[in-house]
């Protein structure tokens, strides 16, 4: 809820959907419709004030802290700017071995470097030649790829990309958008793709949900939500 002159206004009002194991969700509406809101209520980085989050059988609103950290470390999210996502300060090994430390990933600090370099070629980065360098350092698209390597490090099962690639150049996007479906066929991973861009939301998609002022207002297969909206 946001209170407004006029009363309460309802971010996300009555939306429901499910995502299926191995598929992409593409969550689509214009700037303020309740999409980004929806996706931080699933990974509870913003707490629902009614409803449902059902992941895998377990209901993640009535979680304590310890299972909710358990159970984060199967649900990632990928944020918008990727340069705010991260620390300035940290070097790019602090910021991917920082997921690592917390959830018990690897046995010591050289166990945890391998993987963030194996990871970082994985994205198409070369892995040790950028460990030491800061953020500010990088472009664009090599800070998103460091942020699709960050959620990887903990090996998630569900991945919410949240406008991931809107603050790039058109053909950085493209690079990246096939990036994220590689990896996805690569690790079986799922999706909910947030995004205001319907054209990148059906290259990406299975099923589309198209949101606005809150609700969901039409949901289909991807060909048939684009072709006869």
């Amino acid at each position: 809820y946001y209170d407004t002159p006029s009363g309460d206004v309802k971010a996300v009002d009555g939306v429901s959907f499910d995502i299926y194991r191995g598929q992409t969700l593409g969550l689509v509406g214009e700037s303020g419709c309740g999409k980004t809101t929806a996706g931080r209520a699933i990974v509870r980085l913003l707490e629902a004030t009614g409803g449902q989050v059902i992941f895998d059988g377990q209901n993640m609103n009535t979680m304590d802290s310890r299972e909710l950290r358990s159970t984060r470390k199967r649900l990632q999210v990928i944020f918008q700017d990727p340069f705010g996502s991260m620390n300035p300060r940290w070097t790019i090994e602090s910021i991917l071995t920082e997921g690592m430390i917390i959830h018990g990933v690897g046995a010591n600090q050289e166990e945890r470097r391998e993987i963030a370099v194996s990871l970082l070629e994985e994205v198409g980065l070369p892995g040790g030649q950028i460990l030491g360098r800061y953020p500010h350092e990088l472009s664009g698209g090599q800070r998103q790829r460091i942020c699709i390597a960050r959620v990887l490090t903990i090996e998630p099962e569900l991945i919410i990309c949240d406008e991931s690639v809107s603050a790039l150049d058109v053909s950085v996007q493209a690079q990246v958008l096939n990036l994220l479906k590689d990896l996805q066929l690569k690790r079986k991973l799922t999706y909910l793709f947030i995004s205001h861009d319907l054209s990148v939301v059906k290259f990406m998609s299975d099923m589309i949900a198209i949101m606005n002022s809150g609700k969901i207002v039409e949901f289909g297969p991807s060909e048939a939500i684009y072709a006869d909206p």
